[in-house]
This record gives structure tokens, sequence and C-alpha cells, in this order.
């Protein structure tokens, strides 16, 4: 297993190498940066006086609104050298286009080898890819090129169709499977049906994406429960997102996602953009080490998490996040509560009469926050909805708004055209 030597230096020594770092991507962003130039003078900073991370907070942060806004202005190399154009998801509104270079798709796939390397990845495994590679997903691609560094085999299945999935992993007998943590439940139930002994299987490994598999004390959430329930399976929890061009992954201690602070400077901070202390809840804001095309500096990304520095049993002396307790604009403001959509997911998950679901949240006539719940029952009848809303009432205190749906039409509302992962969140405030 490979572990970059900077990683396992102590905090202090990792402290400076990064210091460094970012007084050269501070001379970089002077340079190369139309938006980073005009910040600067805007905010009448010198970034000469950046020499330390603490320094940061000196400098404002950048939001999402900025990058959608102003795509173009990010851009430090000419449009000749782009070698590949990506974008995010548009999860929360328009997606933003990142384009790399040839040194930054190196950098993507170093990335991605030292992540699939940190959750035990070696030679000998072969990874079967359950997701897309096409549709300027930046992810997709830069686990299949990490994965060839390694020297492992790779299948490239794409998404869905259970079936499809197993007849592979039957015929070429992959170790380790890259999915959506619900779709892995999709295989099991497909196993089930068709008679098919998934703990025979030579599938030992998951590296789960886009889904959270555990709570924030690293315990299995109900998602991650449900696997493992029924899959004797080592599941690896990862966390990135397109515009820091990075990744967050657990090692086999399963305790948070290790950072890699030769590519990244994390921070997690307060609604005043004020730094918190391990274990409290912050916005991650992120400032892109070696990025060439579209480097960011002091970018809130919008995912709150938690982080943990206590060492690590796998020798790494880096900084770890917790899996993302919600988006900071997805917060639900709910009769006196405060919710994130991944705690509806688990409750809804946990449910036994419910199949499939989408959680819905809209504005009444006062302006508050409403909360409908579009729901795939195993059956239709007033004892289900008895159940359900008294569950609802037991975990919430309060019963939101319930729509029973078809699964055909939870399905079509989960994946609509052109989506590269399931929409289980509505947001029409």
């Amino acid at each position: 297993m490979y572990i970059p030597d900077i990683e396992l230096q102590s905090p202090a020594a990792i402290r400076q190498f990064q210091a460094k770092a970012l007084q050269h991507q501070l001379g970089y962003l002077r340079q190369f940066s139309p938006f980073y130039r005009e910040w600067f003078a805007r905010h009448n900073l010198d970034t000469d006086t950046i020499r330390d991370i603490e320094d940061l907070r000196k400098i404002p942060t950048v939001g999402k609104e900025d990058l959608q806004q102003r795509n173009w202005d990010f851009l430090c190399v000419d449009k000749g050298r782009i070698a590949e154009y990506t974008s995010t998801s548009g999860t929360l509104g328009k997606p933003v286009i990142i384009p790399l270079t040839e040194k930054d798709l190196e950098r993507l796939t170093y990335n991605e080898f030292i992540s699939f390397s940190c959750a035990g990845g070696t030679d000998e495994d072969i990874y079967q890819l359950m997701l897309t590679l096409d549709r300027q997903f930046m992810a997709g691609m830069a686990y299949y090129s990490g994965i060839r560094k390694i020297g492992a085999g790779v299948l490239r299945v794409g998404p869905g169709v259970p079936s499809m999935q197993w007849e592979n992993i039957t015929r070429i007998q992959p170790t380790t499977i890259v999915a959506v943590p619900s779709f892995i439940l999709k295989l099991i139930a497909f196993a089930e049906e068709h008679g098919i002994d998934i703990n025979a299987s030579s599938v030992k490994k998951a590296v789960c994406i886009g889904e959270n598999i555990r709570n924030t004390d690293y315990t299995y959430n109900v998602l991650g429960k449900k696997i493992t329930d029924k899959w004797d399976i080592q599941l690896f929890s990862t966390y990135a997102s397109t515009e820091m061009q990075t990744a967050f992954t657990e090692c086999k201690a399963g305790r948070g996602g290790h950072h890699h602070p030769e590519l990244l400077i994390v921070e997690l901070l307060d609604e005043n953009d004020g730094p918190v202390p391990p274990g409290a809840p912050g916005e991650v804001t992120i400032t892109t080490l070696g990025v060439e095309a579209m480097p960011l500096l002091r970018y809130k990304t919008g995912d709150i998490c938690q982080y943990d520095t206590t060492p690590c049993s796998c020798g790494r002396q880096t900084l770890r996040l917790s899996p993302v307790i919600g988006r900071r604009k997805q917060m639900i403001k709910y009769k006196g509560t405060t919710l994130y959509p991944p705690a509806l997911y688990d409750l809804l998950s946990d449910m036994e009469e419910v199949k499939e679901f989408i959680v819905e949240v809209f504005s009444n006539e006062i302006g508050t926050d409403e909360i409908l719940l579009h729901l795939s029952p195993t059956e239709v009848n007033e004892d289900v909805d008895r159940r359900i809303k008294s569950y609802l009432q037991a975990k919430l205190r309060v019963i939101p708004q319930v729509k029973y749906c078809s699964m055909q039409e939870i399905l079509k509302m989960q994946f609509p055209e052109g989506s590269r992962k399931p929409v289980k969140f509505l947001d029409n405030r």
C-alpha cells in the first residue's frame, strides 16, 4: 500500500509544507487569475503578508455563486492548453465548467491513485465501476485513471442494470466494486431474488460514492447497516467534489476520509467564516494546490462536515473528515427543528414500509419551510399509512406531508433526463 511521505509527517511538518505551497499558489493566482487579481485589489490585500496557513483568514472566502457567475474569470491558462472539460452536477444551481490541463489530469490520476491505495487497493485487485464515465463527470474518469495507475484491472460496466453487474461479477471475478450505496442494496435484492449467494462471490470490498454510509461517530448509518447485514463486505466511504479535484477516502480503520495535504488546504468554518474546533460542524472550505487551469482559493463548498485530528491506526498524520452532515443551502427549518436531508434519508431508509422516496421542500404562504415526502410504500392501505406516520411522529416529533406514489413515479423523479446521480432531494423554496 502506497502512502505519500508527507502524510506520515508530523502535523507541524505538514503545516510548514502547506505554507510553502500556499505562497506558490498565491503568486500563481496574482499572475494568471483574472478573478483573484481583482479579488485581491478589491479587498486591498497584499498577498506577500500571507506567510502561514493561519494567515489565510485575511482573505475573504469565495462561494459557489462567484464561480457560477464568473466561471471563465477563474481560468488561469489559455483555452488552447485545456485537455478536458468537466462540469459540476448542478445540484445547487447552474452547473460550473471545470477545465483541466494535461498536468491537471495527471494530478487527478495521482489523487485517485493515493485514494484507492488508502482504501487498501493493490495491483492484485480488479475493480468494477458501476458509474458513468461520460456526461462530463470528473469522478468517473478519475477513478478509472487512478485504478490504472495502481496497476489493477478495471471493468467499466456503467450505472444500473443489476443483471449485467452480476453477470460480470460471475464471469470476471472482480474483488472491489465502486458504486453508490443505495445501488448496492439493489444488487443485494437482485441476488436474493435470483438465488445468487453474494457472500460466495469474488467481491470483498466496496468503495462507496455519492451517499453517506456512516454517522458522524463513524458507526454505520442505516444504509451502511443494511448493506453489511446482508453482505460480508468491507465498505470504504469517500467524499469529494468536482471543484476541489481531490478526494477524502477512508483507510481500513473506517474513521473518516483522509486529507491529502499535498493536494489541498482544507478549513472548516462557521457561519461567520471563523474556524471551528475538532468535532464541531463547519463548512468545508478548500484551497487547491497544484491545479493549473482553475485553481481555487478559500472556496466554500457548501458541505457541512466535522473533522478529527486524533492519530489514525494507519500511521497517517493527516486530518480526517466526517461524512457530510448536509449542505449549507439545503438546511431545513421545520416547525422549530433544524434538519438536513441526509438525516431524513436515514429515517426513510430504516422504514420497512417504504421502498423508495423523494424529499421535497417548499415555502408555505407565510414563507417558512414545508416538507413533502413522496413515498413508494410496500402496500397502500390504512395500516401501512398509520405505521409510517406514527414512525415519523416518533422520530421527528412532527408529521410532514406525505404523498404516496408508484415506484415508477418515484424512479422518474429520481432519474431526470441528463442526471448523473439519483436525485433524492427537491428544493422548491
